[in-house]
């Protein structure tokens, strides 16, 4: 699943799901430009995929300000060419009864996790379509599959990743881009274990008795950005150890 002469933007890089991405599609040869937050996190990122020889470089900012990212679109070009793979990754999680989830709450959920990756492909896109060639690879979440209590803003900003997934899908279909979206289940992430979730607990619920890892959605991620899916646009590829079934 060579991904040699291409360039990968990862939205929120820096650690957890979009560190392992990063790093396995440098080690399947693409060039990454790491967009995260976190200045240091970023850079440790670009860091490991360099001292695996790999080549990286990253951009710090909010992936949902639209100023950040045209300047992270054109620091990523000049270092490395057209962008060619986008995988929006970028999001924030929220545990709150939907009586105490205020407007400001809401709006700043849609505003990372729905308008992030709308502005994100909005930017990057005519690379591809200039290039007849593309990947957009949206990260949602089971929860959006499933519902889940006490997370309705966030489970909306995701369901509407998928809405958002198979339209672009749809509408970009003949040009050579395709757009899926995967949807982890119980990962161990970073952000996982700062959420109110017991992880150890909430592991034993699911079939496979153990949460996952971030390499596992990297996987799905890589096998999504190769040629080998270039007749699969439009799908959700779930990777949640049997969670859902459908």
């Amino acid at each position: 699943m060579s991904l040699q002469n291409k360039v990968v933007v990862v939205t929120g890089g820096g650690r957890g799901i979009g560190r392992a991405i990063s790093l396995r599609l440098a080690r399947e040869g693409a060039a990454v430009a790491v967009w995260d937050l976190r200045a240091e996190a970023a850079q440790e990122s670009v860091e490991l995929i360099r001292q695996a020889g790999g080549r990286a470089l990253s951009c710090v900012g909010d992936a949902a300000d639209a100023e950040m990212i045209v300047r992270c679109a054109a620091e990523t070009r000049q270092a490395f060419g057209r962008i060619s793979i986008l995988v929006n990754n970028a999001g924030i999680v929220g545990f709150d009864r939907f009586v105490t989830i205020s407007e400001a709450m809401w709006d700043r959920m849609l505003q990372v996790n729905l308008k992030g990756p709308f502005l994100c492909t909005q930017a990057i896109v005519p690379d591809m379509l200039d290039a007849g060639w593309g990947r957009i690879i949206n990260i949602s979440s089971s929860s959006a599959q499933t519902g889940a209590g006490a997370m309705s803003h966030y489970v909306a900003s995701k369901g509407g990743l998928i809405g958002l997934t198979k339209a672009l899908a749809i509408e970009f279909a003949a040009t050579g881009i395709t757009v899926n979206n995967v949807p982890p289940g119980f990962v161990d992430t970073p952000m996982l274990r700062e959420s109110p979730v017991d992880l150890d607990a909430f592991a034993l619920t699911t079939p496979m008795k153990k949460s996952g890892h971030p390499d596992h959605i990297a996987a799905a991620v890589a096998y999504l950005a190769s040629e080998d899916a270039g007749y699969v646009t439009g799908q959700t590829l779930s990777v949640n150890g049997g969670r859902f079934l459908n």
